[in-house]
C-alpha cells in the first residue's frame, strides 16, 4: 500500500474541489484527507491501492475547479487508517 502527497493550484478553492475529491476517494476506497491551504492551494494525502486512477480523474473532476499544477509525492503510509476526511 501507498500514501501520496499531492498539492494542487489553480482555481481549486470555492469551488466544491474538496468534496469531489472526497466523493473519488471514496469511490476508489481510499483513506487520507484533503484540507485547503492559505496560499490558496488544496493538499491531499491519499492511501491505498488505484492511486494512479484516482490522480488522473482528480485532474478532470470538477467542472468548476482550474488545476493549473499539481505536485505528487510518495510519503510514509499510516497504519489502521481507514476513512477520507474533509479537514477545515
Amino acid at each position: 500500500m501507498k500514501r501520496y502527497l499531492i498539492i494542487y493550484s489553480g482555481i481549486v478553492q470555492g469551488v466544491g474541489f474538496r468534496w469531489s475529491i472526497k466523493n473519488l476517494a471514496n469511490k476508489y476506497k481510499l483513506s487520507g484527507y484533503v484540507k485547503n491551504l492559505s496560499n490558496g492551494n488544496v493538499e491531499v494525502q491519499i492511501q491505498g491501492d488505484n492511486l494512479y486512477s484516482f490522480i488522473k480523474e482528480s485532474l478532470e473532476i470538477s467542472r468548476f475547479a482550474q488545476i493549473d499544477d499539481y505536485f505528487v509525492k510518495e510519503i510514509v503510509p499510516l497504519e489502521n487508517e481507514k476513512t477520507f476526511e474533509v479537514k477545515f
